[in-house]
C-alpha cells in the first residue's frame, strides 16, 4: 500500500526538474519581439491556435461579403420620412371635387358617373382662374333633363332632395343632414335583397350613385359625409343570416337615433346648459345670416325670461338674415336689421357675438358662411366675445388655412340678378363683357385667433380642443 501511495504522490507533485523544464518551455512559447510565431510543441496549444485561426479567417470572410453586399435596404419608418422630405412622384389622394381643371381625372369620373347612371354637371365657360379646381355651378339646365328613369337608376326620394338641394330650397348644414338621413330612410323601406345576395354589400353598393348624383347636385357638406360614413357603417355591422326586415328595422332605428342624439339631443344641450348661461338681461347680440342653432339659443333664452335686443346682420345674395329675423320677431324678440357694410357702425353697442359653423376642422379653423370671418375679425377688434354654436358632429379630420384650396362656387346669377327693390342691378348682362368674371363664394374659414370659445353638447371648448373631440367621436 505505501508503494502505490508513493506512485502515485509522485505523478501528482511535479519535482524540481519538472518545474524547470516547463519554465523553459513557456519562455520558448512567448513570441519574439519581431511578431514571429513561436513554435508549439504541446499538442493541446496546437489544436487552441488552429480555433483561433480558422475564427480568424471566418471573420473576414464576413467582413469581404459587406463589402461586396449593395447597401441594405431602408426601414419602413425611415423611407417614409425620406419621401416626405425630399418629395416623391406617388400619387397623392385629392378628392374629385378640387381637380377639376385635371381633364385626365374628369375623364374617370365622366366614367365612374355613366357607370353609376348619375347625371353629369355642365361644363361653365366663364370662371376665375383662381378657382378653376372647384365645381361651377350653374342653373341653366337641371341635371335631371336627360336622366332616364330605368330599372336600377336614381331613387324617387334622392332625386327630389338633389334638386331641393340645388335650388337652395335645402339649405343649412342641418337641414341638409336631416333631409338625406330621411332620404336613407324611404330608401330602406323600399329595398328589397335580391336573390342569392347579402343585404349589407348589396345594399352598400345600392347607396353609391345616390350619393354621386347628391354631390352632382350640390358638394356634399361635413355633416352629410359624417352621417354617411356612419351609415355606411352601420351597414357593415349587419350579420349575413338576419332576416332582412328585422336588418331594416335596425337600419332605420339606428338613423332614428342619430337624428336624435346628433342633432336634436345636442342642440337641446347646447342651447339649455351652456348657451344660455353666456346670455345676461340687458345684452346686445349679434348673429349673422341664419344658424338654426343660434335662433333656437335666442328663442330658449327668451323664454326663459332673459331681456335681451338682437341686431341681425345680412349680406347678399341669400340674404338669410331676413328668416332669421322673421323667426326671432314671431317670438317677441325685439331684433335690429343691418347689411355687413354697416356692421362696423353697430359693434359698438354689441356685447357678445353668436355664429353658426358649417364644420370644425382639426386645426381649430371654422368653415361658415362667407362674411362670418369678417363679422369675428371686427368683433375681435373692438374686444367683443365671439362665441360659435356647433355640434360635434360637424368636426372633421380636414386641416385648412384659407378659403381657396377647399370651397363652394354657387351661381354667378345670383349676384347679378335684380335687387329685392325692383332696381336693376350694375352687373346685368356681365356675360357679355369678355374680361369680367363673376365669383359667388359659399363658404370663408374664421382663424382661432378670432374665436372666444365653441359651445357644443360636450361642453364648452377652444379652437384648438377640436382633435382631442375627434379622438373621442372615433373611439367610440
Amino acid at each position: 500500500m505505501s508503494s502505490s501511495s508513493s506512485k502515485r504522490g509522485s505523478k501528482d507533485i511535479p519535482c524540481s526538474d519538472d518545474l524547470g523544464s516547463a519554465a523553459a518551455q513557456t519562455q520558448a512559447a512567448v513570441p519574439s519581439a519581431k511578431g514571429e510565431a513561436p513554435a508549439v510543441e504541446q499538442h493541446g496549444q496546437t489544436k487552441r491556435k488552429t480555433k483561433a485561426e480558422r475564427r480568424a479567417e471566418q471573420k473576414s470572410a464576413k467582413e469581404a461579403k459587406k463589402v461586396s453586399k449593395p447597401p441594405a435596404k431602408e426601414p419602413a419608418t425611415d423611407k417614409k420620412q425620406k419621401m416626405t422630405l425630399e418629395g416623391s412622384n406617388a400619387p397623392k389622394r385629392v378628392p374629385s371635387n378640387i381637380q377639376v381643371d385635371d381633364k385626365k381625372h374628369q375623364a374617370k369620373v365622366a366614367k365612374k358617373l355613366a357607370k353609376q347612371q348619375a347625371p353629369p354637371r355642365t361644363e361653365v365657360q366663364r370662371q376665375v382662374k383662381m378657382f378653376s379646381h372647384l365645381h361651377q355651378f350653374k342653373r341653366e339646365e337641371s341635371l335631371t333633363a336627360h336622366l332616364s328613369f330605368a330599372s336600377g337608376g336614381i331613387h324617387p326620394a334622392f332625386l327630389r332632395l338633389g334638386l331641393q338641394y340645388a335650388e337652395g330650397k335645402i339649405c343649412g348644414s342641418n337641414a341638409r343632414c336631416i333631409g338625406l338621413l330621411a332620404a336613407f330612410k324611404q330608401v330602406v323601406r323600399d329595398y328589397e335583397t335580391p336573390p342569392d345576395k347579402a343585404l349589407a354589400r348589396d345594399l352598400d353598393n345600392r347607396i353609391k350613385p345616390y350619393i354621386t348624383f347628391l354631390a352632382q347636385c350640390r358638394p356634399l357638406s361635413v355633416s352629410m359625409g359624417n352621417a354617411i360614413k356612419q351609415l355606411k357603417v352601420k351597414i357593415a355591422q349587419i350579420p349575413p343570416d338576419m332576416p332582412e326586415e328585422k336588418a331594416k328595422d335596425r337600419l332605420l332605428t339606428a338613423i332614428d337615433r342619430y337624428l336624435y342624439e346628433k342633432i336634436t339631443l345636442a342642440d337641446e344641450a347646447i342651447s339649455k346648459t351652456y348657451a344660455q348661461t353666456k346670455i345676461s338681461n340687458g345684452d346686445v347680440i349679434l348673429t349673422f345670416a341664419c344658424s338654426s342653432i343660434v335662433v333656437k339659443v335666442l328663442k330658449d333664452a327668451h323664454h326663459a325670461g332673459k331681456k335681451f335686443r338682437v341686431i341681425v346682420v345680412d349680406s347678399r345674395p341669400k340674404l338669410e338674415g331676413r328668416e332669421c329675423m322673421r323667426r326671432l320677431v314671431q317670438h317677441g324678440i325685439p331684433c335690429s336689421y343691418v347689411l355687413l357694410n354697416a356692421l362696423s357702425y353697430v359693434m359698438k353697442e354689441v356685447s357678445k357675438v353668436f355664429l353658426g359653423a358649417h364644420a370644425l376642422l382639426a386645426n381649430g379653423y371654422v368653415m361658415s358662411r362667407v362674411g362670418t370671418s369678417l363679422v369675428a375679425l371686427v368683433a375681435s377688434s373692438y374686444n367683443v366675445p365671439v362665441l360659435f354654436c356647433c355640434e360635434t358632429y360637424k368636426c372633421c379630420d380636414r386641416v385648412q388655412t384659407d378659403s381657396f384650396v377647399f370651397n363652394e362656387l354657387g351661381d354667378p346669377e345670383d349676384l347679378a340678378s335684380a335687387q329685392s327693390n325692383g332696381a336693376c342691378s350694375k352687373l346685368e348682362g356681365w356675360r357679355d363683357i369678355q374680361q369680367l368674371n363673376v365669383l359667388n363664394l359659399v363658404y370663408d374659414l374664421t382663424p382661432p385667433d378670432f374665436i372666444t370659445m365653441v359651445i357644443t353638447e360636450v361642453g364648452m371648448i377652444p379652437c384648438s380642443s377640436v382633435p382631442v373631440v375627434l379622438r373621442v367621436i372615433h373611439s367610440v
